[in-house]
């Protein structure tokens, strides 16, 4: 049988120098936002990489996601758009440029309000983005497996409670609209 060994994290030995040269502080605050900042930094590069092995960047998922997760027909004005990747609209013009020549989404002039710009998913699009949230849930898994299934819901909450302090909330998202 062998002697278990702690693991430590870069984050460990950041906050033991502080700790050396500065005991009078406390950094439970560095050990909490460091760690979600590295966390942050390392999810986001495994997303990258795993989308990469379609040829498209996260951005490009976030925009089809958002409008397939809108439901059929997958349309949604320009402004709804931006706001939900949260974005400006002239980055999402230069995006949404970029998806129209790869055949992923259209744009066209909303009939009822000539001055709005409906985006939509087409067929194509459609398609690639349910691969693609398969595929992205997937690398997801393997990225949390370190977690068992409570722990991942206490960390839910945990950082579900920081983002609230962070005013990051919305209303119910179960709530019919």
């Amino acid at each position: 049988m062998t002697e278990y060994q702690p693991q430590y994290d870069g984050v460990d030995r950041i906050t033991a120098q502080w700790r050396a040269v500065r005991p009078d502080l406390d950094t439970s605050p560095m050990a909490v936002i460091g760690r979600l900042s590295r966390a942050s930094r390392l999810l986001e590069r495994g997303i990258k990489e795993n989308l990469a092995v379609h040829g498209v960047e996260p951005w490009e998922f976030d925009v089809l996601a958002t409008l397939l997760r809108s439901g059929a027909p997958h349309v949604l004005t320009a402004g709804e758009l931006s706001s939900a990747v949260m974005i400006s609209s002239a980055a999402l013009t230069n995006r949404i440029d970029h998806l129209v020549e790869k055949g992923l989404v259209e744009r066209a002039v909303d009939p009822a309000h000539r001055r709005r710009v409906l985006i939509s998913l087409t067929g194509t699009g459609q398609d690639l983005t349910n691969r693609l949230v398969e595929h992205h849930l997937a690398g997801e898994e393997r990225q949390l497996a370190g977690l068992t299934a409570a722990e991942r819901e206490q960390l839910t909450g945990l950082l579900r409670r920081v983002l609230i302090t962070l005013d990051d909330h919305t209303e119910d998202p179960a709530a019919p609209r």
